[in-house]
C-alpha cells in the first residue's frame, strides 16, 4: 500500500572509511571481499535518489534506490551481509561515483551505540532502527513468539523500496528487530499482507510452516506467497507466484493487502482482499489455488475480518469487517459472504491507519496494532506502531459496537507514580507539577463538567484531550457518551516521545496523535469549574532497556 509524507532531518554521524578497490567513473561501481557483517551506507536527504545494485559473486542480489550522501551524511543505513562472508561484493551506483567511497563494511552498524537512546525516540511504541515504516503486516503468534512484520524502506526515512521488516516479542511489549524478511523481486516491491501457521501442511511447505501472503506491486498488484520453516528467520518465495492476479477482473491496479485466516467450519482458508472499491472474499484449500466468492463495497485498503463474542458471551458472536481508515461493519459470515447487519461505524481516529489483528493468540484475545503516522524529528526514522490494544464487542445504547483498550501487558512498564481523588482542576494541576518533566507516562483520569461546555487536558501547551460537550466532539471527532446527559469523561492515555494514544470511556473511542510541544508547561487540566474525580499518573519504563 502506498503512503507518502516527507520530513528532512539532520542526524550527523561522522564515521567515514574507504572500501579500497575504487573503480572508474565510467561504470560507477566498486568491489570488495566481504569480511565483515554490515555494509554501512551514508544517506543525505538533500541528495537525489539513484539506483544501487548489490551483486555477489557475479549474481544480482539486491536493487534499490537511495539518496547516497555526497558530503556529510544526515544518517547511516546498513545492510546485513552475514550470509555473504568470504564472497565478492560488487556495488553499482547510477549516481556520483565518488559517493561510493564513503560506504564501508564493519562488524558494527554505524552509530549503533546510540540506537533507541535518541532524545526524540519513542520509548514504549515500536519503531524500527532506521528507515521508513508504515502498515503492520503478518501479525501472527507462532511457536511462543509474537511476530510483527511491517512495511519498511531500510534505505531511507521516506516511502520507497517496500520490504517486509520483521520484529519478534514474547510479551507484545519488548521487541527484537530481526531485519528484512521479504525483499522485492520480479513481481515488484513487497506491499502489505498477512501471515498464518499452516498447521496441517495444506500448502505442502511443511507442517506448521509459517506462510506469508502479500501483495507484489509493480505495474499491477498481484498476491504472492512466501514460507518459512525456521520460525520466520529465513523465507523462501513460492515458485508459483502470483497466486492471484485479479487486475483484469476489476480493471483496477488497486488489488492488494490480503488478510488470510483459517475458517474451521468449512476446513479452508479465507482471504479478505482490497479490490477497487471494497473488500473481496476468496477461499482456498491449500493457500495456492483461490476462488473468488463475494465483495463488500465501501472500504479502502488493508482489510481485516474476524469474529468476537458480544459482551464476552461465547454463545453470541458477531463478525467484524473493517478497512484501513478505521471504519467497520458488524454482521454475519458463512465462510463465503459477509452480510452487514447495520451501517458503518468508527472506533478510532487521528494518526492511526491500516491496523491489523493477530492470528492464533493462545488466550483467544483479538489484539490489534496499527500504523501510527508519526514524524520523529532528528531521527533516521519515520513512523511507528501504536500501542497494542485488545478489541471487544459491547452492547451500547446505539447497538453493538467495537471497543479498543490497551493490552494488560502494558502494566508491566508502570513505575511508582501518584493517585488522587476529588480534586479541583487547580488542585490536580498542582499535584501534577512534580511530573512535568515525565514525558513517557500513562495518565488515567475522570473529569466532570459543571459550568464548562468544553474542557480538556494538555501537556507542554498542546491539547491532548479537547472535549466539546456542546457539539459532542472529542479532539474534533463526533462522540456521544453512553449516558447522553452525562457530564463525565473518562480517559486512559499513553504519552510517549512524539506519540500519544488516548482511550475514551473504556475504549468506546480511541484517538491517536503526534505530540507537538509548544512550551515548557507541564500536565494541566483546563475548563471552567471542572472536577477531577480521579487521577492517576505512572511513569513508564522504556521497552528498549
Amino acid at each position: 500500500m502506498q503512503h507518502f509524507f516527507v520530513t528532512i532531518i539532520a542526524l550527523a554521524v561522522c564515521c567515514f572509511s574507504s572500501l579500497g578497490n575504487t573503480s572508474s567513473a565510467e561504470n560507477s561501481s566498486i568491489g570488495l571481499k566481504i569480511s565483515k557483517r554490515y555494509l554501512n551506507i551514508p544517506v543525505s536527504q538533500g541528495s537525489e535518489r539513484a539506483k544501487m545494485t548489490l551483486s555477489v559473486n557475479g549474481k544480482l542480489e539486491r536493487e534499490f534506490v537511495i539518496r547516497l550522501a555526497s558530503d556529510k551524511p544526515d544518517y547511516w543505513v546498513f545492510y546485513d551481509m552475514g550470509d555473504w562472508k568470504g564472497k565478492t561484493l560488487k556495488i553499482t551506483y547510477e549516481g556520483k561515483p565518488d559517493d561510493l567511497k564513503r560506504i564501508y563494511q564493519a562488524d558494527e552498524r554505524a552509530g549503533e551505540d546510540g540506537f533507541y537512546k535518541e532524545n526524540t525516540r519513542p520509548q514504549v511504541h515500536f519503531t524500527q532502527i532506521v528507515g521508513w515504516n508504515n502498515d503492520p503486516n503478518g501479525l501472527l503468534w507462532h511457536n511462543g513468539e509474537y511476530h510483527l512484520f511491517f512495511q519498511h524502506n531500510p534505505y531511507e526515512r521516506e516511502w520507497e523500496n517496500m520490504h517486509w521488516g520483521h520484529a519478534v516479542s514474547k510479551d507484545l511489549i519488548h521487541w527484537t528487530e530481526l531485519g528484512e524478511a521479504l525483499y522485492p523481486d520480479e513481481n515488484g516491491t513487497v506491499f502489505s499482507g498477512s501471515a498464518v501457521t499452516d498447521n496441517n501442511n495444506t500448502a505442502g511447505f511443511g507442517k506448521n510452516a509459517m506462510v506469508a501472503i502479500y501483495t507484489g506491486a509493480s505495474s499491477k498488484q498481484v498476491q504472492c506467497l512466501a514460507y518459512s520453516t525456521d520460525n520466520g528467520r529465513s523465507w523462501s518465495k513460492y515458485s508459483g507466484n502470483p497466486v492471484i492476479d485479479s487486475r483484469e477482473k476489476w480493471n483496477s491496479v488497486d488489488t492488494r493487502d490480503p488478510k488470510v485466516f483459517w475458517y474451521a467450519p468449512n476446513s479452508e482458508w479465507v482471504m479478505a482482499l482490497c479490490e477497487r472499491d471494497g473488500q473481496s472474499i476468496y477461499t482456498s484449500k491449500d493457500l495456492k489455488e483461490w476462488k473468488y466468492e463475494s465483495h463488500v463495497s465501501g472500504f479502502w485498503e488493508c482489510p481485516d475480518l474476524f469474529e468476537l463474542p458480544v459482551d464476552g458471551d461465547l454463545n453470541n458472536k458477531k463478525w467484524v469487517l473493517y478497512g484501513a481508515s478505521g471504519t467497520y461493519m458488524i454482521g454475519s459470515f458463512d465462510g463465503k459472504k459477509f452480510i452487514p447487519e447495520g451501517g458503518k461505524y468508527y472506533y478510532c481516529g487521528g494518526t492511526i491507519y491500516a491496523a491489523q489483528t493477530y492470528t492464533d493468540v493462545p488466550d483467544g484475545r483479538r489484539i490489534q496494532i496499527g500504523w501510527d503516522k508519526i514524524n520523529h524529528p532528528s531521527l533516521p526514522v519515520n513512523g511507528c506502531m501504536t500501542i497494542p490494544t485488545e478489541l471487544s464487542l459491547r452492547t451500547t445504547k446505539d447497538g453493538i459496537r467495537l471497543f479498543s483498550q490497551p493490552i494488560r501487558e502494558l502494566e508491566t512498564l508502570e513505575l511508582p507514580g501518584g493517585e488522587w481523588k476529588d480534586l479541583s482542576a487547580e488542585e490536580a494541576n498542582k499535584a501534577l507539577k512534580e511530573y512535568a518533566g515525565v514525558d513517557v507516562a500513562r495518565i488515567q483520569f475522570n473529569i466532570q463538567l459543571f459550568l464548562a461546555t468544553s474542557a480538556g487536558f494538555s501537556y507542554q501547551g498542546q491539547n491532548l484531550v479537547d472535549y466539546d460537550m456542546v457539539s459532542n466532539r472529542v479532539n474534533g471527532t463526533f462522540y456521544s457518551p453512553e449516558d447522553m446527559t452525562s457530564m463525565d469523561l473518562t480517559v486512559d492515555m499513553i504519552v510517549d516521545k512524539y506519540a500519544v494514544d488516548i482511550f475514551i470511556d473504556g475504549g468506546a473511542y480511541a484517538h491517536y496523535m503526534q505530540r507537538d510541544p509548544k512550551n515548557a508547561d507541564g500536565y494541566q487540566f483546563w475548563g471552567n469549574n471542572i472536577m477531577v474525580k480521579s487521577l492517576r499518573i505512572t511513569p513508564l519504563k522504556s521497552i528498549w532497556e
